[in-house]
């Protein structure tokens, strides 16, 4: 257990962080599959309505300093082509 004033400031800030990294991580992962099951399922209007979603929340993810730039624009990037894949199929 910490000892100091300074050292237990750090452990509840360390607690406060690990609870909001723990919600944006989850949340990402859900919005992400749920992108993925439309596209699985074929149900095209589904898919665009999930990955706009996905695109909202990724990309605020970034502002909220969860996510670097590039890598929130890589997954939607992959994201948008699964979507686009289902146009291509039919």
């Amino acid at each position: 257990m910490a000892n100091h004033k300074s050292a237990e400031k750090r452990a509840r800030q360390t607690v406060k962080k690990t609870e909001r990294n723990r919600f944006y991580r989850t949340r990402l992962k859900n919005i992400s599959r749920a992108v993925r099951q439309a596209v699985e399922a074929n149900d095209k209007e589904a898919a665009s309505a999930a990955f706009k979603v996905a695109n909202q929340d990724i990309h605020s993810f970034v502002s909220r300093g969860f996510l670097k730039k590039q890598t929130a624009s890589r997954r939607v990037s992959r994201l948008a082509k699964l979507v686009n894949s289902m146009d291509k199929a039919e």
